[in-house]
């Protein structure tokens, strides 16, 4: 699967790593929830940090769509509020 980082680059992850990033984006959506600015960066900081540990870099030359597009490292929450759908940043 890949996953863009809005401002950073694409990133190949497999898919055996989508059930730790939906948990991970299940914290994200809860920090948003409750409005707590802290909450939200710390936990979307482990999901970027997530995407870029389990996947590799697409080199910048090559074309190739984004299945999943994720928000910048510094989106706030009110930006991120607006991205969020009903199953999160990640669907599943």
């Amino acid at each position: 699967m890949i996953i863009r980082i809005l401002g950073e680059g694409q990133y190949d992850v497999p898919d055996a790593a989508l059930d730790d990033l939906n948990a991970l984006d299940t914290e994200v959506q809860a920090a948003v929830d409750i409005g707590d600015p802290e909450a939200f960066r710390a936990r979307l900081g482990d999901l970027l940090a997530a995407v870029r540990e389990r996947g590799t870099g697409v080199p910048d030359d090559v074309l190739t769509a984004s299945n999943l597009v994720l928000p910048a490292p510094d989106s706030d929450l009110a930006q991120v509020a607006a991205l969020l759908g009903d199953e999160g940043l990640i669907p599943g």
